[in-house]
């Protein structure tokens, strides 16, 4: 029979498990908390200010290089070119990651509401966020260095096949969300260090797939550049490919972990301001 304290409201079966007792209860108590406010819209246009922010840091350095490289010709490398867009998402994942779940890109949106780990009715909101802060990074570019928008854009390869570069960006993209599920699993769960291999696989892929379609990767990265520019050659390829390699990805998490919607998963897609795991009715 377990003895009751007359002091303590705990069971005195350990008195030093007391603050453990007292520690899991307050734990409890904020994740109610945190359910309960999941629809604040205070709360959701922090959300999108951080995928407008962070998405905007990212075309800055991403289609920056190319315009920086026409502003100062011979400064900025194709290798330097490719990684400084890796080590951005690194940053921005470890900045604020637990804000929004660190997008910055509408096939990642995507691909976490396939895998059920983000709401559907909030992905049109985070994919503006995203559209507006790569455009607003190209301006800015544009406004600073003098350099034409279209120095910042992803294009196919001259004389190859501009299906070439959709199967590209289909591949590269399917390895891209296939490093962000994995990482954000339950199964494989590695916090925030999945900043590190996020991050790296960005960089990896653009050292040996930008000579053919530019590795964006990212419907947004592209179409910043080519929104200011007024100029959309070929942008079906950076909306086609990525999205198709984004559902790919999400059959091959199926595959490898089962379906998602847990609670580890759905704190990564939706950062740890509010998250709540999918029912089954839930869209």
């Amino acid at each position: 029979m377990v003895m009751t304290d007359p002091v303590s409201p705990h069971p005195s079966v350990n008195p030093a498990d007391v603050p453990v007792f007292d520690a899991l209860a307050s734990y409890e108590a904020n994740v109610r908390q945190r359910l309960a406010n999941f629809a604040n819209p205070r709360l959701e246009g922090r959300r999108l200010l951080a995928e407008l922010f962070g998405t905007f840091l990212l075309v800055l350095v991403a289609a920056g290089a190319g315009m920086m490289d026409h502003a100062f010709p011979g400064t900025v490398s194709r290798s330097a070119a490719v990684v400084a867009p890796g080590l951005m998402v690194m940053a921005v994942i470890l900045f604020m990651g637990k804000v929004s779940g660190a997008h910055l890109n509408p096939a990642v949106s995507i691909a976490f509401a396939l895998r059920r780990d983000f709401p559907w009715g909030r992905v049109p909101a985070y994919v503006v966020a995203q559209l507006a802060g790569a455009s607003l990074a190209v301006l800015a570019l544009q406004a600073v260095l003098g350099a034409p928008a279209r120095y910042g854009a992803t294009v196919s390869a001259p004389g190859h096949p501009v299906m070439a570069a959709f199967w590209m960006e289909l591949l590269l993209t399917t390895g891209l969300v296939s490093v962000i599920l994995g990482t954000a699993s339950g199964a494989q769960n590695v916090g925030m260090f999945g900043a590190l291999g996020v991050g790296g696989y960005v960089a990896l892929a653009g050292l040996w797939g930008s000579p053919l379609s530019g590795a964006s990767m990212n419907p947004a990265r592209s179409f910043g550049p080519d929104l200011v520019a007024g100029a959309f050659t070929d942008y079906w390829v950076y909306v086609a490919g990525p999205l198709a390699g984004a559902v790919l990805a999400v059959a091959i998490a199926y595959g490898l972990r089962g379906p998602g919607g847990g609670t580890t998963g759905s704190t990564a897609a939706q950062g740890t301001l509010l998250a709540e795991p999918l029912d089954a009715g839930d869209s």
